[in-house]
């Protein structure tokens, strides 16, 4: 599907919109503006796109609302070249966001299909990411320590391998919490080897789940 001027005047209009319920980095909200989020979703779903909310797509999964990307996105402080590590790949949608921003991103999906779609996707979009399909809980330790690392499903505690793969002074954005809801909770790791945990509203994400899947 072409970046239509209709597509491109919505992300405006979306711009606009998270500016209104408090989104302030000019970083996040350029790379909002830039990223044809329409790619990532069926293209019947177009009138879709550019609302701020989140929508199924295949395999049981949802790409995630405008804000939600916003929120996790501006919270990591992304900088040019830095090692940023997705849990999480689905759509791949926030894998762009991070690349237009100028992040080096490795993103793990355990569902094959999501895998593999995210992949063309950003392919053909011109944005480039490590992928991997395996288990977001055990990381990516050989390609750590990572910058930040995001995570796009929802725990109920941080898992400690994710912890061991961020450097000093890095930051971790979490869903954490039960399964009816979240507190975006960022952890930044401190020059003594201590985390320190802070709390940024609350959230519904679809669970982390353990393994892969077809």
């Amino acid at each position: 599907m072409a970046d239509s001027f209709e597509a491109k005047g919505k992300r405006k209009k979306l711009v606009v919109e998270l500016r209104s319920k408090g989104i302030t980095d000019e970083e996040v909200l350029r790379a909002i503006n830039r990223v044809p989020r329409h790619e990532f979703m069926d293209p019947a779903f177009l009138n879709h796109a550019y609302t701020d909310k989140a929508f199924p797509i295949s395999s049981g999964q949802t790409i995630s609302q405008p804000y939600t990307v916003a929120v996790q996105t501006s919270l990591l402080k992304v900088k040019k070249r830095d090692k940023i590590l997705e849990v999480g790949t689905g759509s791949g949608y926030q894998a762009a966001i991070l690349a237009e921003m100028g992040a080096k991103v490795y993103t793990i999906e355990r569902c094959r299909e999501l895998y593999l779609k995210a992949q063309k996707t950003l392919a053909i979009l011109g944005y480039s990411a490590e992928f991997f399909y395996g288990d977001g809980y055990e990381g990516k330790p050989q390609y750590g320590p990572f910058d930040g690392i995001i995570i796009t499903a929802a725990v109920a505690e941080v898992p400690e391998k994710l912890l061991q793969q961020l450097k000093t002074g890095g930051r971790l954005v979490v869903p954490l919490g039960d399964m009816s809801s979240q507190v975006m909770t960022l952890v930044v790791k401190k020059e003594d080897g201590q985390y320190e945990y802070s709390y940024h509203g609350t959230f519904a994400f679809v669970p982390m789940l353990k393994g892969t899947a077809k």
